[in-house]
């Protein structure tokens, strides 16, 4: 079984913020599939995608933390056309990366007890973040 589909989700202020409710929502078909993978792509270059703790809110503030400190808004970028938290956001979002895979088993994503999907925006200001979610296993 194949199946593709994208999807936007709503702007969020700049940060790490879970997403893995959204995403199931999206692909009941999921609950069909014995075995597979889901990857799941942001079609952004100022915004990104992880997996890491999804209980204790205190890791998302730390993460955005660490960020602002590996990648300052102070240093002198050249590409500042679309403000100042855009190319530090390019780097952020290069660090991270664009996209996860994901192991399905038995009809679930086979995420960790602690485990999360996070969008993570760098941008202040940024609009709707698409996602183009794949699919792809044998069904039960």
């Amino acid at each position: 079984m194949w199946l593709q589909k994208s999807f936007a989700l709503p702007p969020v202020r700049r940060g790490f913020h879970l997403v893995t409710s959204q995403v199931l929502e999206q692909i009941p078909q999921l609950g069909t599939v014995r075995v597979g993978w889901l990857q799941i792509f942001i079609q952004h270059t100022s915004a990104s995608l992880t997996i890491n703790e999804n209980a204790d809110p205190d890791v998302r503030f730390d993460f955005e933390t660490v960020m602002n400190h590996l990648v300052p808004e102070s240093l002198d970028y050249v590409h500042t056309l679309e403000g100042r938290d855009d190319m530090p956001a390019h780097v952020k979002a290069s660090l991270l990366g664009p996209s996860l895979m994901i192991p399905v088993a038995d009809g679930r994503l086979a995420l960790g007890t602690w485990q999360g999907i996070y969008l993570c925006e760098h941008r202040d200001s940024a609009g709707p973040r698409r996602l183009v979610l794949t699919l792809q296993g044998e069904a039960s």
